[in-house]
């Protein structure tokens, strides 16, 4: 079926002027190797690398029936991606080699951050990727104290910091107007496991602002600060824990009302339906100090 896809694919390329690359084409197994054209297992994509392993029970993922599969679902770095992402920190150190240690941790924080960023859904930290970059880019960056230092005892000495309960921070000292420290790589990783799968029924274009909300924190119909409060909640009413639905009305609520000494800062702001609004502003105590000045005023 697959190969009868493929060539239906190339007809129809054909009749345009177009073929498939052969070297970016080709048929695989995500877990059995011997099943793909190339006897190798999983395959590339946008820089990642997707492949299934066999693993015991306590590790394995389950089905839609929550039947154990007997493997397991790795993403990670490419081979490719891991291999320009580390040429590209030693292309910035050695352009930084006789710049200031600040220049050079500039230039290097937002390469480490944006990549891991990128892969920040990946399963590189739970495989040691991101350990394995943050031990190469020092690596590199021994090589760059001890030419500066001529031997490594005094490059430690002088390039990295103990902070807190790390010994080995590469930092300027503490002493000068803005201290900076390189980041590490495993900083901004989570995991494949904690990402959320979009609902299959849903798109961005679908007019669910309630659920894009939630999903981004963020959407072009909604205030920045609903729906921010949106994904804090995780799409909650807190005061009658229902899920809000697209055609609900919400209100922004201060927990402590603001005629009661609440202040207007982010900890004591919620999201509530119209309705839970107004049954908590007629709870809470804030009506009746509302009337009591009015009646001070007069």
């Amino acid at each position: 079926m697959i190969e009868r896809c493929r060539q239906i694919i190339s007809d129809w390329l054909k009749g345009i002027g177009l073929q498939l690359k052969p070297e970016k084409t080709r048929l695989t197994h995500t877990l059995l190797p011997d099943l793909s054209e190339d006897g190798k297992a999983g395959f590339n994509f946008l820089g990642h690398h997707i492949q299934q392993y066999r693993v015991g029970k306590y590790r394995s993922g389950k089905n839609t029936y929550g039947r154990i599969l007997g493997f397991k679902t790795l993403i990670t770095p490419s081979k490719e991606a891991s291999k320009a992402h580390l040429e590209e920190i030693g292309r910035i150190i050695k352009k930084h080699r006789s710049s200031p240690q600040a220049e050079l941790i500039k230039d290097l924080n937002p390469v480490i951050r944006g990549w891991t960023s990128y892969y920040q859904n990946s399963d590189a930290q739970t495989t040691g990727e991101l350990s394995k970059q943050d031990f190469l880019t020092y690596l590199k960056l021994r090589r760059w104290a001890k030419r500066r230092c001529g031997n490594i005892k005094q490059g430690h000495k002088k390039y990295w910091k103990t902070i807190g309960n790390n010994n080995w921070v590469f930092a300027t000292n503490e002493g000068e107007a803005n201290p900076l420290r390189l980041l590490l790589h495993g900083e901004f990783s989570c995991s494949s496991t904690s990402y959320v799968r979009v609902k299959s029924v849903k798109s961005p274009f679908d007019g669910d602002t309630v659920y894009w909300s939630t999903r981004l924190g963020t959407h072009p119909e909604m205030s920045s600060r609903k729906a921010k409060l949106l994904k804090q909640q995780k799409g909650k009413c807190p005061w009658c824990e229902l899920r809000f639905q697209e055609w609900d009305v919400m209100e922004v609520d201060h927990k402590i009302p603001r005629a009661l000494g609440g202040k207007d800062e982010w900890k004591n702001l919620q999201l509530l339906h119209r309705h839970c609004h107004d049954e908590k502003t007629t709870l809470d105590g804030s009506l009746k100090s509302c009337s009591d000045q009015r009646k001070h005023i007069e």
